[in-house]
């Protein structure tokens, strides 16, 4: 059985089962992506153009071979007038129960791009609709054959008759795409019928219902029941009106609990219109929230009485494989990934699929809706048409909190009262991108904002549009500094972040590759099948509304610890903590990915939101905990459930640090060596044992080869270090010999350098000691060690053919690579990773994440995979970042430009210091997390030490 049929039996064993529903359904499409009724077609221009086919309905008509892709931006780019405008015909043949004669018949479009002209049976059915984002009906009762086979012909214009339209839709930034991409359905009810319901339903009960009725007489009443939803099935009670001439009525609804976000409690209104008698004419349902919003100038847009914080993202209806056509399936994926970043709302460009605000209904999401308009307006007699179809459509979604009038001067203030006309709870209208009707939505603002916008401003302040994440850039790329400063000010209402998806098309002509037409369309925080980037987990944590405060864990840890609460309506004492100590083993055990020594609850504190407290780990007056935790244990993991029992938020402490967990490993090496020696020639040192042999250039001190000795393999580690950040040059290279048996290189540098010391055990260890940034070093020029005080990356890298690594096991913090403003998110643990070139948002295929190349932070240590050889290297000095390779730069990028910043020579590289990535603005536009440091050493500072050590067996 179909996913369609199912639906269709569903729904009228509902109406046998439940009550007598009197508003029949009968869909002549499929419900959405995946499920499509087969219809006749004819495409005007390109591809398979000129000839009757089949076409699957609903669909974009470019996914199913027929004519030209076309991105919005492409025909400004490429000097073309106009982007591609087939038109298609759709044929369709159809029967009507001879039960529906003397019925209202109406056949609706869910959504059409872009102009539709419908004609049943040879007639048409009235004027064309013009607006590809929006609901619209017919109504067909005169022209219907009951009983028998009924013709339908719907002929579609991709580009608009309408100037404005093709402005407001078509010359935008996204794909454009033609047909019958939502579901087609007819629709039958009585001709003595509820015709529209809107219902404003405040948080405290009082409900006021609109109505409009249609073939009543002045004598009919109205009922209303309301049914909880997920809950129990008896109503809560029944309320009766005499229709008369009245069309609202008013009840306050006794014992209902208020719609939230982070308690998204729903109930089903049934309304029927009965006769003088009391028999039931029609019987009609909305699903509703009880919740009240407002908007209270200079001071922020509130629900229920609460300040809202909306943590949002912008989303589009996208699919790669459906374009616009998407299904119930994804919008609920979509609203549960985007609840598990931790995001409370949502905005779109145009109304979305309803099934998308069903799942912000019930899943608990706020949604600001928008009438389409990217930088073009729509003329204001076609605007006021679709502002009443949205509206129409999505007035009763509790979820709507703001309606949003056109995108970035998108906006036709003629339309700006029809919002208030059409929506009971006259919820407030905002301009994208403008400082309009008190409430400034400047998109991508600087971390400092400007004079008379946010910083100095005194109005509401909630940017529809900021972090822009393009390719790798954007998102959680300095998203912390961001948040903490904007969220101290009490005007801001809340950010949504650009974008939520890579919207990368299948392309049916170019052999199934995936096309983000270069840099216009991969924004997205997810690849375009849902792949989850690095800034997913970034801004999990940064918006986690469980905030685990700073936390350093030393002996003087007493299990207590800060953590805030920020969600919005919800009591600490709601939600949960667990805690698990983890025990990393050594490298050497290939196949160990650690184990917990300990785990158990931690106590929260019943905060209210806004406060701060203390957590406590439960068992910590326990010594045995205690002794568990800092005798056995290498990192604390916390981990915070929500009050719907889901993670929120896991974060990761290290209790061992890198030179004590270093020490204990390099304890465990069990392989011993008859001793070392020196091998010195004119251009080469060579450091010997019994496991490898180490040569270094006497000119550089750089390294020559490593020589494994058990199977005489060149293991390909070479040509390093060399200063990254810095200058240095080689003053002194000496060798010797120690009584353990040590073979000891020493080299001894003038600039940013003091030394590096090379140390080989016995045991076949070879270690790196480096002190950087000694005022006294190399014999004096410091002041000449940095060509700016500036510093992106600071430390050493080596060469390594990237051809011959396969992949990379590590323990630290992972498994995404990091930015130097993009570390939340990553957490320790030991990672594996195969090998890939993954480009972030661009794949001709599909996207493999976690990235392989880029910065790794917090190394212990890491095992470098080839493909004959492999080797391990340690980090006894905290904090060091772990570079592999570098990231190939997109090839759709901009003109060339570069998207990530410069990495540093060679291939693997150690590092204190790394580069912030930009996001959208400049860096010197972000906050301090993002900025380079900076070197000042003064006299008698000790300097920085950096301390490695390779293990080649």
């Amino acid at each position: 059985m179909n996913i369609r049929i199912f639906f269709t039996v569903l729904g009228l064993l509902s109406a046998l089962c439940v009550w007598s529903q009197q508003t029949e359904r009968r869909y002549l499409s499929g419900i959405g992506l995946g499920d499509g009724v087969t219809w006749q077609f004819y495409c005007s221009e390109g591809r398979n153009s000129g000839k009757w086919s089949k076409i699957e309905v609903p669909s974009q008509w470019e996914l199913q071979g027929f004519g030209e892709y076309t991105y919005g931006r492409w025909y400004k780019k490429k000097g073309v007038k106009n982007p591609s405008m087939e038109e298609g015909i759709y044929r369709h043949t159809f029967r009507v129960p001879e039960d529906w004669r003397g019925k209202n018949i109406r056949l609706w479009f869910d959504g059409v791009m872009t102009d539709t002209d419908v004609i049943v049976n040879g007639v048409s059915a009235g004027e064309t609709h013009r607006g590809g984002f929006y609901r619209f009906f017919y109504d067909i009762t005169s022209l219907l054959k009951y009983g028998a086979a009924n013709k339908l012909e719907v002929r579609v214009k991709k580009h608009s008759g309408n100037k404005s339209v093709n402005a407001a839709e078509r010359k935008a930034d996204w794909w454009l795409f033609g047909g019958i991409y939502r579901p087609v359905w007819l629709e039958a009810k009585p001709q003595t019928r509820i015709e529209h319901i809107a219902v404003d339903a405040k948080m405290d009960g009082e409900m006021r219902l609109y109505t409009e009725l249609k073939g009543v007489k002045g004598k009919e009443k109205l009922t209303a029941a309301l049914h909880p939803l997920g809950g129990t099935d008896v109503c809560s009670e029944v309320r009766t009106w005499e229709v008369g001439h009245d069309s609202v009525f008013a009840h306050v609804w006794k014992n209902v609990e208020p719609w939230t976000p982070e308690k998204p409690r729903l109930y089903n209104l049934i309304v029927t219109l009965r006769n003088e008698e009391g028999k039931a004419l029609h019987r009609t349902s909305v699903r509703v929230g009880f919740r009240t919003v407002d908007f209270r100038p200079r001071d922020g847009v509130y629900l229920n009485g609460t300040k809202l914080v909306m943590k949002g993202i912008n989303r589009h209806s996208f699919h790669p494989d459906g374009g616009r056509t998407t299904n119930k399936e994804l919008s609920i994926q979509d609203a549960l990934l985007i609840k598990e970043m931790n995001m409370n709302a949502v905005r779109s460009h145009y109304p979305p699929d309803e099934h998308f605000l069903d799942a912000c209904d019930s899943l608990g999401l706020l949604y600001i809706d928008e009438l389409a308009g990217w930088q073009n307006a729509y003329d204001t007699v076609t605007g006021s048409k679709l502002v009443k179809e949205m509206i129409a459509r999505d007035v009763n979604h509790p979820c709507i909190v703001l309606w949003s009038n056109g995108n970035e001067g998108g906006w036709n203030m003629a339309t700006d009262k029809l919002f208030y006309r059409y929506d009971p709870q006259r919820r407030h209208v905002i301009h994208p991108w403008a400082d309009f009707d008190e409430l400034d939505t400047h998109h991508y603002p600087a971390y400092l904002t400007g004079v008379g916008r946010f910083t100095n401003g005194y109005k509401v302040f909630m940017p529809t549009e900021f972090m822009h994440g393009l390719y790798d850039q954007g998102h959680g790329a300095g998203l912390e500094d961001f948040w903490a400063r904007y969220t101290a000010h009490p005007l801001f209402a809340g950010g949504f972040l650009w974008a939520y998806s890579d919207e990368a098309v299948r392309r049916t002509d170019c052999n199934g590759i995936l096309d983000s037409e270069d840099y216009n369309a991969p924004d997205g925080i997810v690849g375009p099948y849902r792949e989850k980037e690095g800034s997913f987990y970034s801004v999990r944590e940064i918006w986690s509304p469980i905030k685990i405060k700073p936390l350093q864990l030393t002996p003087s840890f007493n299990g207590r610890f800060l953590v805030e609460n920020r969600y919005l309506f919800t009591n600490l004492k709601e939600c949960s903590m667990r805690y698990r100590v983890l025990s990393y083993p050594s490298p050497l055990q290939s196949r160990a990915e650690g184990c917990t020594v300990d785990s158990g609850r931690v106590n929260l504190p019943a905060l209210e939101p806004g406060e701060t407290g203390y957590a406590c780990i439960a068992a910590w007056e326990n010594p045995e905990i205690r002794e568990k935790f800092f005798s056995k244990g290498d990192v604390l993991e916390l981990e915070a459930i929500g009050l719907d029992g889901k993670s929120v938020c896991t974060r990761t402490y290290p209790i061992s640090f890198a030179k004590s967990y270093f020490e204990e490993q390099l304890a465990s090496l069990k392989r011993t060596g008859k001793g070392c020696c020196v091998n010195e020639a004119d251009s080469l040192i060579t450091l010997c044992s019994d496991w490898v042999d180490i040569s270094f250039r006497r000119n550089d001190a750089t390294i020559y080869s490593v020589l494994r000795k058990k199977d005489n393999r060149i293991i390909p580690l070479k040509d390093g270090p060399l200063p990254v950040g810095m200058q240095m040059k080689l003053v002194s290279l000496s060798a010797r010999m120690e009584q353990r048996g040590d073979a000891v290189l020493c080299a001894r540098y003038r600039g940013g350098a003091d030394s590096v010391v090379w140390r080989l055990r016995p045991d076949g260890l070879l270690k790196m000691d480096a002190v950087l940034l000694n005022r006294a070093s190399g014999g004096g020029g410091f002041d000449d060690a940095f060509t700016d005080n500036a510093i992106l990356n600071f430390g050493f890298t080596f060469s390594y053919p990237e051809s011959e690594c396969t992949g990379m096991r590590w323990l630290g913090r992972g498994p995404y690579r990091v930015w130097k403003n993009r570390i939340p998110g990553t957490n320790y643990g030991i990672w594996q990773k195969d090998f890939n070139n993954t480009v972030t948002g661009e794949s001709a295929d599909k996207l493999v994440y976690p990235e392989f190349k880029g910065y790794h932070a917090n190394l212990y240590w890491a095992t470098i995979q080839g493909k004959q050889n492999a080797f391990t290297v340690y980090a006894a000095t905290d904090g060091v970042f772990f570079r592999v390779f570098t990231p190939d730069e997109p090839r759709g990028r901009q003109d060339g430009i570069r998207t990530m910043p410069d990495f540093p020579a060679g291939d693997l590289s150690f590092l204190l210091d790394i580069p912030a990535i930009r996001s959208f603005k400049p860096i010197s536009q972000h906050g301090p997390q993002s900025q380079p440091g900076t070197i000042r050493i003064k006299k008698g500072d000790e300097g920085l030490k950096l301390e490695l050590a390779f293990d080649f067996l």
